[in-house]
């Protein structure tokens, strides 16, 4: 703590005379250069000017990081120490662990190792007794002589203990222990065995994580993310190179503390709501994520719709249009220009189905009229002289002569020009549309395939929408993939790691969309198929959408305990899904899950405001009541508002805040709450399997108190034994 309040403090000075250095810089560039100039020798001098500023700017920025990291590290240096000895070595060294690394710079030995060292490894991975960890220069063995934790709050040491096999339950127990927060917290002092081995995996390009509720699946790709930022310093990986896919942009904000606090900064993030609308720009309005939810909440015709336009079927059929489309549909003919013929209609179409490449279809198109456009330019400009003689035949005064002969050359040549536009122009949208106005060629594509029960429901209600110009959710999907097959996108190119989250909600569609937005990219993937909201996932899920992605070097891991959730909850979520998981629950006991009977709904709105009042009263600081729709938790906000302090959370919601919070199931995937109210569990809300799936993600939410309330008959998948 002394070194780190001396670097603080010397961090502090230097980052003020930095500081006062740009000031000044930038005012001595203002006053004594020009602000617009066309003489070189001051361009030159204002130049030197910018590199200058540009050079004190930057290490400006750095010192202001590390002084930021000592200032959040000066509470807490280290929470981790092991003592380590070499193979072939009698020297014991003293590894303490800490959130960055510390370094003395008065003897360049390192008095704290960053979390994320190779070394630090040993900590996470290893007992007492042998070990090795992978150094630079190769593979480094020995002896774990020590391991102990720290529990450090205030620059004050509160208690410490050795640990021998893991990250001790006793911290974990502590931890977990504690009130939730708006934002997703660091796991860096607790991260387990099987956490750490995900987040420091280098060696798949598709890492594919399903783990049950609470098992901490984002946490550790946000903590993976940093990982690879700090590995890539030596391998040129930087954070505008890193992409996280969030499910909603209420989940984007309650993780948005995690990586800054790791001292990650400019890790990009967006839903895939924003990635569809930004490509359709001003085209058409997308129907909100949350606006499907709630419309697939009300009926099966909707879930039907958005089962089947996620599906390897449905991409099936737009591939089979696109083929058709280049062998039935770009209308090739012969092209003369003039008495002469500059192509014939099969050499046209043999040269654009030539496509070993897979260049994207609008682009070939324009390839192929770039061709023909170079085939008659010499054609012009011969008839362009011809056209001359022949008008200064007429006798034109000779100053007319040109401009009255190139004016009828471009108009002969613009009749040439649109037919050839005509060919080699292809709408992305039109042929989307196409495919759901012409009945028998949709059908035609589809032979074969397995069509669900309402499919002429679905073409006729697209087709309908589309031509009103109502873009829904499930059409987003499909349309992006047309539009990169069609138009293709070199927008993300440059990235190299996308992490996407909450996988089980997403169609295969979606992932043929990933496929081609980052071609470049490895993935970590995360999911739960008991969470989905929406279709029932195959068992084959992560397979099939590995298979769409083909990425040479692929990993399926299965995290199979959950630390959200008390024992009792965790045991209590369980009995709810109708398929048995190998899902263990950390042993942290609470009080069981209640069931709680309303003989009509003024009654369960009086439990509901009693039960939140006494939570707040107990000392939990986040209590959530969950809805099953949007309109329900505002009909709760509405009764209750008068009766309690509370907040709505909808679509609209930009933070998450502390206190009683009213919200729809949807929204809370991903987040917790220390306690969780359930609002009517009863038969009519919750009796379909996707309803089941739904009361395991509300039910799942809990940290430590959990009441399901029901008015009427209860919901059939609630335990009998909780009754």
């Amino acid at each position: 703590m002394r070194l780190i309040g001396e670097l603080l403090a010397a961090g502090t000075e230097t980052l003020a005379g930095q500081r006062r250095k740009v000031i000044e810089l930038r005012q001595e560039m203002w006053e004594n250069t020009a602000h617009a100039s066309q003489d070189f020798t001051k361009l030159t001098e204002m130049n030197q000017y910018l590199s200058d500023v540009n050079s004190q700017t930057a290490g400006y920025l750095l010192t202001s990081s590390q002084v930021k990291k000592y200032r959040q590290m000066i509470d807490a240096p280290y929470f981790g120490r092991l003592d380590f000895q070499e193979a072939n070595s009698r020297q014991r060294e003293k590894l303490y662990i800490g959130l960055d690394n510390v370094i003395d710079p008065k003897t360049q030995a390192i008095r704290v190792y960053d979390w994320r060292a190779p070394i630090s490894s040993l900590f996470y991975q290893y007992e007492l007794g042998q070990a090795s960890y992978q150094a630079p220069m190769g593979e480094i063995k020995g002896e774990i002589l020590l391991k102990r934790q720290y529990n450090i709050k205030n620059s004050q040491l509160l208690y410490f203990f050795d640990c021998s096999v893991r990250i001790t339950d006793e911290l974990l127990q502590e931890i977990l222990s504690h009130n939730s927060s708006p934002h997703m917290r660091t796991i860096v002092e607790t991260i387990q065995k099987e956490q750490d081995l995900i987040i420091r995996d280098t060696t798949y390009d598709l890492l594919l994580v399903q783990g049950a509720a609470g098992s901490g699946k984002t946490s550790i790709a946000l903590h993976r993310v940093a990982f690879l930022l700090y590995r890539g310093l030596s391998e040129n990986l930087d954070a505008q190179q890193v992409l996280i896919i969030s499910p909603t942009e209420l989940f984007k904000i309650y993780i948005s503390q995690v990586l800054p606090s790791l001292g990650e900064e400019n890790v990009r993030q967006t839903t895939f709501q924003q990635l569809a609308q930004n490509f359709f720009e001003e085209r058409f309005h997308l129907e909100p994520r949350e606006e499907q939810l709630e419309s697939s909440l009300a009926g099966a015709a909707r879930q039907e719709s958005i089962a089947f336009k996620n599906s390897e079927v449905f991409l099936k059929i737009l591939q089979r249009l696109l083929w058709h489309y280049a062998h039935r549909l770009v209308r090739f003919e012969d092209l003369s220009f003039g008495s002469r013929l500059v192509a014939q209609r099969q050499t046209l179409k043999n040269r654009f189905l030539n496509n070993p490449a897979g260049i994207p279809l609008a682009r070939q198109l324009k390839r192929l009229e770039k061709y023909i456009l170079s085939e008659i330019q010499p054609l012009q400009k011969k008839r362009l002289q011809r056209i001359q003689l022949l008008v200064a035949e007429k006798g034109r005064h000779p100053l007319e002569v040109k401009s009255f002969s190139r004016l009828l050359s471009i108009k002969k040549t613009r009749s040439f020009l649109e037919r050839l536009k005509k060919m080699t122009t292809v709408d992305w949208w039109q042929l989307y549309l196409l495919l759901f106005q012409d009945r028998e060629l949709f059908f035609k594509l589809a032979v074969k395939l397995e069509l669900p029960p309402g499919i002429e429901d679905i073409v006729s209600s697209t087709r309908q929408r589309l031509e009103r110009g109502e873009i829904l959710y499930e059409d987003a999907a499909p349309l992006l993939y047309l539009f990169l097959r069609v138009e293709g996108s070199a927008l993300f190119s440059e990235l190299k790691h996308v992490v996407i989250d909450e996988a089980q909600d997403y169609g295969l569609m979606h992932f043929a969309v990933f496929k081609l937005l980052f071609p470049n990219s490895r993935y970590t993937v995360l999911g739960d198929l008991s969470q989905s909201i929406g279709e029932n996932p195959a068992p084959s899920f992560y397979d099939d959408l590995s298979a769409i992605l083909e990425k040479p070097k692929c990993k399926k891991i299965v995290l199979t305990k959950g630390y959200r959730s008390t024992y009792e909850i965790n045991s209590f979520a369980q009995q709810l899904l109708n398929r048995k998981q190998i899902v263990s629950s950390f042993a942290r006991h609470g009080q069981k899950p209640q069931l709680v009977s309303a003989e009509n709904r003024r009654q369960l709105l009086k439990y509901l405001a009693r039960d939140a009042r006494q939570f707040k009263a107990q000392g939990y600081e986040s209590v959530a009541i969950i809805c099953k729709t949007q309109a329900e938790a505002a009909w709760c906000y509405s009764a209750l508002k008068g009766a309690l302090e509370l907040t709505l959370i909808g679509p609209g919601t930009s933070a998450l805040t502390k206190g009683v919070t009213a919200m729809p199931v949807y929204l809370a995937k991903g987040l917790e709450f220390d306690a969780v109210l359930v609002c009517d569990a009863n038969a009519a809300n919750y009796s379909t399997e996707f309803e089941r799936r739904l009361l395991y993600v509300a039910c799942s939410r809990a940290l430590h108190q959990l009441k399901v309330y029901y008015t009427g008959q209860p919901s059939p998948f609630l335990p009998v034994t909780a009754r």
